[in-house]
C-alpha cells in the first residue's frame, strides 16, 4: 500500500471520474513538421499508416479545445512512433519532460550531450530550464515505439538544464507500486532515480493481482490504462478501464486497482487544485 500525507485545504471535487480513450483527441501530423520524410508505402514493420499516432489528454499543438491541466500535470501524450523516424531536434524550456517508454527503443539526443537508448519500463527526465535542444524517437529501431511523454510545471522558472534516466530494471514494478518519479525535495525520494522540482509522484506498475493505493485528502491522481484492462474500485463505486483509458481521482479515496488478467498502469499524484482539470469529456464513476 501506498499512503501519501495530505497537503492543502483544497476542496474536494468528486471521487473517481473517467476519461474514456475515445474522447482523447489523435494527432497525426505531416511526417515533415518534425524533419522525417515521406511515409513507408509499404514496410511490413511499420503498425500504422502515419509515422506518428498520438493521443493528447490535455491541449497540446494542434488541439487547443481540450482541458489546459490536471494540476501541475500540463502534458500527457501516449505516443506511436514507427521504425526509423523521430521528433527532430527542437527546443524546450520551463518545463519538467518526463517520458516513460512503454514498447520498442527510445533513442534521446540533447544539446548538453547526454546521448542514450532505453528499452520497455525505462523513465526519462528532462529539465529543460532556461533553454535546451533535444531530439528523440525511434531512428534505429526495427520495431514501433510507444511511450508516454508527460510535462509538469516546474515550482521555478530559470532553472539549470538537466537530463538524467533510470532503465526498466531500477525499480520493481512487477505486481506492486513502483515510484518511478519523485520531487527533488523530497528526503525519502534518495532511491529513486528520476527526479523533478515540483511536488509530484510517479508511479508504474504491472500486475496480475489486486492493488491498493491510499490517496489522501488535499491530494489528486491521474491514472492512465497502459495496457490490458482494470477496475478502479473504492468503497462506494468502482469504474472500468481498458488500455488508452485514464481516470481522474480526489482524496481522501482508499483504492483497489483489480485487474483482468495483466494490466500495465502508469500515475501522477499531485497536490490537489481546487480547479480540476476543467474537461467536460471525463465521466463521473
Amino acid at each position: 500500500m501506498v499512503f501519501l500525507s495530505s497537503s492543502s485545504n483544497v476542496p474536494r471535487l468528486s471521487t473517481i471520474r473517467k476519461v474514456p480513450s475515445r474522447k482523447l483527441f489523435v494527432s497525426e501530423p505531416p511526417p515533415q513538421w518534425f524533419g522525417n520524410g515521406p511515409n513507408a508505402a509499404n514496410d511490413p514493420a511499420w503498425s500504422n499508416k502515419n509515422w506518428l499516432k498520438s493521443r493528447f489528454h490535455f491541449s497540446f499543438a494542434e488541439y487547443a479545445s481540450g482541458p489546459q491541466q490536471f494540476g501541475v500535470l500540463r502534458v500527457m501524450n501516449d505516443d506511436l512512433v514507427q521504425p526509423h523516424r523521430a521528433f527532430g531536434t527542437h527546443p524546450h524550456r520551463d518545463m519538467e519532460i518526463v517520458t516513460y517508454v512503454v514498447d520498442g527503443e527510445l533513442t534521446h539526443k540533447d544539446t548538453e550531450g547526454n546521448e542514450e537508448t532505453l528499452g520497455r519500463g525505462s523513465v526519462q527526465f528532462m529539465s529543460a530550464g532556461t533553454g535546451i535542444m533535444h531530439s528523440e524517437g525511434n531512428p534505429q529501431g526495427d520495431k514501433p515505439l510507444r511511450f508516454v511523454q508527460s510535462w509538469i510545471t516546474p515550482r521555478a522558472y530559470g532553472l539549470e538544464p538537466n537530463y538524467g534516466s533510470a532503465t526498466g530494471t531500477d525499480c520493481d514494478r512487477k505486481d506492486q507500486w513502483c515510484r518511478v518519479v519523485a520531487d527533488w525535495n523530497d528526503p525519502t525520494a534518495s532511491d529513486v532515480k528520476v527526479r523533478v522540482h515540483q511536488d509530484v509522484n510517479g508511479y508504474a506498475a504491472e500486475t496480475s493481482k489486486e492493488l491498493e493505493f491510499e490517496l489522501a485528502e488535499g491530494r489528486q491522481a491521474y491514472c492512465l490504462c497502459v495496457e490490458g484492462a482494470v477496475t478502479v474500485c473504492d468503497d462506494a463505486k468502482e469504474t472500468s478501464l481498458e488500455r488508452h483509458d485514464a481516470v481522474e481521482l480526489y482524496g481522501p479515496l482508499k483504492l483497489r486497482f483489480q485487474p483482468k488478467d495483466t494490466t500495465h498502469l502508469l500515475m501522477y499524484e499531485m497536490a490537489a487544485d481546487a480547479r480540476g482539470s476543467g474537461r467536460r469529456d471525463a465521466e463521473d464513476a
